[in-house]
C-alpha cells in the first residue's frame, strides 16, 4: 500500500486527493493564485488567440471598480479631511503593487503642483524594487514600520495599503502600524474576505478573478489597482483645489512642452489671447493661479496675490465663481 508521504511526493498528487485544511484555507484566502479556465492551453494558443482572450478578460476590470465607487468615494473623502490637516497621503506595497504605487506617486508632483512629500509611495525592497526583485522583501513586516517611522507617519495622515491577495506582510505590518499611529487605513486588493481587507478602516476590493497567467496579478489585478489610485489621487487633488474646471492650473513648467501647456490652459481658462497671456505670464512670475486672477479680472500681479491670499488659495473663490 502506497503511503501518504509517498502520494504527497508525486506530481499532481492534489488531483481528486484531499488537500490538508490548512493549505486549502491559504489557496482559498489568496484567490490571485488560482487557474483561470479560459486560459487553460494558453501555451497552445496562437498569438490572435492569446491577445483576444487577454482583451476579453480585461474588460472584466472596469465592472469591478465600478462596484467599488462608493467606497472609492468614501476613501476619498477621508483622505482630503486629513490632507486639509496637514496630514499626507502614504502608498505602500510589494512587487508591481509598489511599482504601480511609485507610478501614481510621482507623477502628483509634475500634474498638480504639489511637494513630493505629499504622496509618497514605499515600496518593499526600497529603490531596487522598483526595477527588479528584491528576494524576501515583501516577506518582512519590521521593514514596513521601519520605513514608516523613517518617514515619521502620524495620525494625520492616511495610509493605502496595495496587495492583490491581500496577505503580503510588508503591507499588513504597514497598516498595522498605521493604526497604531491612528493613521486612516486604507486597504486596495483583489479579496474581500483577505487578512488585509479585514486590517483596513476603508476597503476597495475590486474582484477581477483568476488572471489568464495564474498568480500574475501585475494583469488584472494590476490594472485594477492603477484605476483605484488614479481616483483616489486624483479627485483627492481636484476637490482640494488643484484644478481650474479640467485645466491642470498648478502644472509644473519642468519642460518646453509644459511650458507651452501653462499658455494653453491660460489661453483656455480665460479666452484671452497669446499677447495678454503672455504678459500675465511675466507678470505673475508664471504663476498660473495668479495669472488667471490677472486675466480674469483685469487686475495687477500685486492685487491677484491679495485676492488668492484672502481666499486661503482657493482660486474659484478668489476670482467670485
Amino acid at each position: 500500500m502506497m503511503s501518504w508521504a509517498l502520494i504527497r511526493s508525486k506530481p499532481g498528487y492534489n488531483l481528486g486527493m484531499p488537500i490538508p485544511n490548512k493549505k486549502r484555507k491559504l489557496t482559498q484566502r489568496r484567490r490571485t493564485e488560482q487557474r483561470n479556465p479560459g486560459s487553460k492551453n494558453l501555451d497552445r494558443m496562437t498569438t490572435i488567440q492569446i491577445v483576444r482572450l487577454m482583451n476579453r478578460e480585461d474588460r472584466k476590470v472596469p465592472a469591478a471598480v465600478a462596484r467599488e465607487l462608493p467606497r472609492i468615494a468614501r476613501a476619498t473623502e477621508a483622505i482630503v479631511q486629513r490632507m486639509e490637516n496637514g496630514g499626507r497621503l502614504i502608498y505602500v506595497g510589494a512587487g508591481s503593487s509598489g511599482r504601480i504605487a511609485v507610478l501614481d506617486a510621482s507623477e502628483c508632483p509634475p500634474t498638480f503642483g504639489t511637494p513630493p512629500e505629499l504622496v509618497q509611495a514605499l515600496i518593499a525592497g526600497g529603490k531596487k524594487a522598483m526595477t527588479q526583485a528584491v528576494e524576501g522583501a515583501e516577506d518582512r513586516r519590521g521593514d514596513a514600520v521601519r520605513d514608516l517611522k523613517r518617514i515619521r507617519l502620524t495620525g494625520a495622515d492616511a495610509v493605502v495599503g496595495i496587495a492583490a491577495s491581500g496577505t503580503t506582510p510588508y503591507v499588513l505590518g504597514a497598516l498595522g502600524y498605521a493604526k497604531k499611529r491612528e493613521a486612516l487605513t486604507i486597504a486596495v486588493t483583489s479579496n474581500r474576505r483577505s487578512p488585509l481587507a479585514r486590517a483596513a478602516r476603508i476597503t476597495i476590493a475590486p474582484e477581477v478573478g483568476p488572471e489568464v497567467i495564474a498568480g500574475s496579478t501585475r494583469l488584472k489585478a494590476g490594472t485594477a489597482q492603477k484605476l483605484v489610485l488614479n481616483m483616489l489621487s486624483t479627485a483627492t487633488m481636484v476637490r482640494l483645489g488643484h484644478l481650474y474646471d479640467n485645466l491642470m492650473i498648478d502644472v509644473a513648467r519642468t519642460n518646453e512642452k509644459l511650458r507651452d501647456r501653462e499658455k494653453r490652459i491660460l489661453r483656455e481658462a480665460s479666452g484671452r489671447d497669446v499677447s495678454a497671456v503672455e504678459h500675465a505670464l511675466r507678470q505673475s512670475k508664471h504663476n498660473l493661479r495668479v495669472a488667471l486672477i490677472m486675466l480674469k479680472r483685469d487686475v495687477s500681479a500685486e492685487q491677484a496675490k491679495k485676492r488668492l491670499a484672502a481666499a486661503r488659495g482657493h482660486l474659484r473663490r478668489a476670482l467670485g465663481e
